[in-house]
């Protein structure tokens, strides 16, 4: 059997292989999102209905046989990655890039932050933490860094992705990998379960995600308005950061696959700033919006961008389950498949298997599909911050302090629904 290999474009994991949306669906979802959005300012409810009834409960105790499992899938990853052939046919570029990376949305939407009772790097920092009488760590985590860490870290991991020399290159992935890896096991010694909440990229981003999730509350099965639990992203510093590399980084991807970008003869320079400029305009944008907003004092006003960046977490998940949907489904069959291999010996120990190119063998429900996850996480994310502002503005600026929030929400979700048509 000829051996098989995973393909990545050449900025990453982007949606670049799929035909664009057609015009006439993405005027009907533009059209949608436009008249949904004045109508929520003009019409919903006058007094907040969807803030959570009082602070998150908190986790449960991480489940064992989870952290076992974590440890074994991380361990079969980790073998593919740096025993496996160096080139495309190495499962765990794969793994990285579109198991971890794009999987994480979908499986905290299903099942809460299962990520924290499966991340093997919490389960070496419980059992060192024990074994040494330090479950907490050893050191107290500033809380002025906040969430900037993840940020850094998701930007780090974007420009990977996206914006460095060779995407594809296992070398580059294995080095970022073990770069990662020494960085969350000795955070995680020396400052305990903290580092995992407020640094590792992946912890973070899953907890905000599965705030979403409307069958999993604080770790417990349990049915649920999700519009109640997502006023319950914790606020730090950084948060708006971290937001802002996720939207700002998924627009980047669809953009660079554009006939403009594409046209030009782009360094690695130009790409790296072009990369951090969508995230800064991104995270900028939407904190100015949020702060724009009379009758509050300054103090009130540098709070209003946290106060309300649970907000755009509907948008960015709607936008990346809109571009990243062929590629989980289709590339993720394909990496699957590599796994079982992961020396690349040629192993077949299911015969001979081939991934099925379901969504992209239906441009028109793909495109149904794209406008329909846009479509959705805007109306949200409007539903949302019409509740929020119910809630932070002064009852005299409630209607005209939402309108520059509102303005912004149809820039994101216009922008995302004419690069998914342009590429």
């Amino acid at each position: 059997m000829t051996p098989f290999t995973l393909v990545l474009p050449a900025h990453g994991i982007g949606g670049a292989t799929d035909l664009p949306i057609p015009f006439t669906t993405a005027i009907i979802g533009a059209s949608w999102a436009l008249t949904i959005s004045f109508a929520v300012l003009a019409l919903a409810w006058k007094e907040p209905r969807l803030q959570a009834d009082g602070p998150a409960a908190g986790p449960p105790p991480r489940r064992p046989w989870l952290a076992v499992l974590g440890l074994l899938l991380t361990a079969w990853v980790l073998t593919a990655l740096f025993a496996g052939p160096a080139d495309a046919s190495n499962g765990g570029l794969g793994a990285v890039y579109v198991l971890v990376w794009v999987g994480l949305v979908p499986l905290a939407l299903a099942f809460g932050h299962v990520w924290r009772d499966l991340s093997p790097w919490r389960t070496i920092q419980a059992v060192v933490g024990r074994l040494a009488g330090r479950p907490g760590g050893f050191v107290a985590w500033p809380a002025r860094l906040g969430y900037w860490p993840a940020a850094f870290g998701l930007l780090a991991f974007v420009w990977l992705e996206l914006a460095s020399p060779d995407p594809g290159s296992v070398e580059a992935v294995r080095w970022w990998v073990g770069v990662y890896v020494a960085a969350m096991v000795v955070g995680g010694v020396l400052v305990g379960p903290t580092w995992f909440d407020r640094a590792d990229p992946f912890d973070v981003y899953s907890a905000i995600v599965a705030r979403l999730s409307p069958f999993v509350l604080d770790g417990r099965w349990r049915l649920h308005n999700p519009m109640r639990s997502l006023t319950q992203v914790p606020v730090a510093p950084g948060l708006v950061g971290v937001l802002g590399v996720l939207l700002g980084s998924t627009a980047f991807d669809s953009f660079s696959a554009s006939p403009f970008w594409q046209r030009r003869d782009v360094g690695d320079l130009e790409q790296t700033a072009a990369l951090v400029g969508f995230c800064l305009v991104a995270g900028g944008l939407f904190a100015a919006a949020a702060a724009a907003t009379g009758g509050v004092s300054r103090m009130q006003r540098r709070a209003l961008p946290g106060d309300l960046a649970h907000t755009l977490v509907p948008i960015v998940v709607g936008y990346i389950v809109a571009h990243y949907a062929t590629y989980l489904v289709e590339k993720g069959q394909e990496t699957l498949i590599l796994l079982l291999d992961p020396f690349g010996r040629g192993w077949e120990p299911f015969g001979e298997l081939s991934a099925s190119y379901v969504l992209s063998r239906d441009p028109e429900l793909l495109a149904s599909l794209k406008v329909t996850a846009v479509v959705v996480g805007h109306i949200v994310a409007v539903l949302a911050a019409h509740d929020r502002a119910l809630v932070v503005l002064p009852r005299s600026h409630r209607l005209t302090g939402q309108l520059a929030m509102l303005f912004v929400m149809i820039a994101f979700t216009f922008t995302g629904l004419w690069l998914l048509f342009s590429v």
